[in-house]
């Protein structure tokens, strides 16, 4: 629920996907000067205005923010109220939620850069959230502050700004462990020099966690407790998750030079609906219960399916966006096991899409594309 910019002016001349600070330069700025309000230690905007840099608004001189995530306004002002206090934020939801959109934006409108960030997998070293060192220089001189490589953590909490943590889940156990002495103390103990880092006024953290992951490598009750989590969900209706991808789309699009599509275009809005109905295992009236496959169906996914679709159109169509172009795409997101996702693909197309008024094109589609 969330992935709504619209706006790129302000990005490095051929930059693919540019840095929210560089993508929204002009609003950041814009509400920098109309805020004034109380800001926290080395906050560029007060809480207020980075709520309504996420939620969108306009200001007193008719600037227009614009909306970077769409749901409950409540969960965007605990989140930021969370970043203004000594506590972690956790956003947890299922793959495509907007979780990385959301933390990079907060970071983007709080710290101002939204680069520092820990990726997280299964090989994450300890030292991509601690330190590590400069061998070379190492070797030659010993241990030294000039040898240590300082993580985007550690240049974080020296510098009173934002720090992001990907995937926590997928990283190991004890590596997760390092984060403790960080969110609990506020320090960085350097044991090799004897010597620590300590975190300034403005360091806090951002971790993302999707909630198919658990299992995986879940977090200890000690490291838990030092996060305030914060459930994103699914687009609450329909309306919300078509705007949420035609506007997506649509900045993606201009991105790669590739046609709009008018809002509530109807491939876009059939995309929504399949998405929809088979992940909540019920068709939008109610009246037919459908198998969900082993896939998320996401409101990500929904978009990759669009904007694939759209370059098909763009590149070997005439720029118009049809169903032909976004079959294979749909078939690709949901059909995921082969043997029993094309059983429940098959069977929904057969009983749901065949029998929906002015969805034949659709349908003939999609049976093409799963020939």
């Amino acid at each position: 629920m969330a992935v709504m910019p619209t706006d790129i002016e302000d990005a490095p001349e051929g930059a693919l996907r540019p840095h929210a600070e560089e993508a929204f330069a002009h609003e950041l700025k814009a509400l920098a000067a109309a805020d004034d309000r109380p800001r926290p230690a080395r906050w560029n905007l007060s809480p207020w205005a980075v709520a309504l840099y996420l939620l969108g608004g306009s200001l007193p001189d008719g600037t227009v923010i614009t909306p970077k995530y769409v749901g409950p306004r409540r969960i965007v002002e605990v989140a930021v109220t969370t970043l203004a206090t000594d506590r972690a934020l956790l956003l947890l939801g299922v793959p495509g939620t907007a979780k990385t959109w959301v933390s990079e934006h907060l970071a983007a409108a709080i710290s101002g850069d939204s680069t520092l960030l820990v990726q997280g997998t299964a090989g994450t070293p300890e030292e991509a959230i601690r330190y590590g060192w400069n061998y070379a220089e190492l070797l030659t001189n010993g241990p030294s502050r000039n040898a240590l490589v300082s993580s985007p953590v550690m240049r974080a909490m020296a510098e009173g700004r934002i720090a992001r943590v990907e995937e926590l889940t997928r990283i190991p156990a004890d590596v997760q462990d390092s984060l403790i002495t960080i969110l609990s103390e506020k320090t960085l103990p350097i044991p090799e020099l004897g010597s620590e880092t300590q975190a300034v006024r403005g360091f806090n953290l951002i971790a993302t966690a999707n909630d198919r992951d658990r299992g995986v490598n879940e977090l200890s009750s000690a490291l838990r407790r030092r996060f305030n989590t914060v459930v994103l969900p699914l687009p609450a209706s329909a309306e919300d998750e078509i705007d949420i991808v035609t506007r997506r789309v649509d900045q993606l699009g201009r991105g790669l030079d590739l046609p709009s599509v008018p809002a509530g275009a109807d491939e876009i809005r059939r995309v929504v609906t399949v998405f929809r109905e088979l992940r909540g295992g019920v068709t939008a009236d109610g009246r037919t219960k459908v198998k969900s496959p082993s896939g998320t169906l996401s409101t990500a996914e929904a978009i990759s399916v669009v904007t694939n679709g759209l370059a098909l159109a763009a590149h070997f169509g005439d720029g118009v966006l049809r169903a032909g172009d976004i079959a294979a795409g749909i078939l690709g997101a949901v059909v995921r096991d082969p043997a029993a996702d094309r059983v429940i693909w098959q069977e929904y197309l057969e009983t749901v899409v065949r029998e929906r008024e002015g969805w034949k094109d659709f349908y003939r589609a999609c049976r093409e594309a799963s020939a």
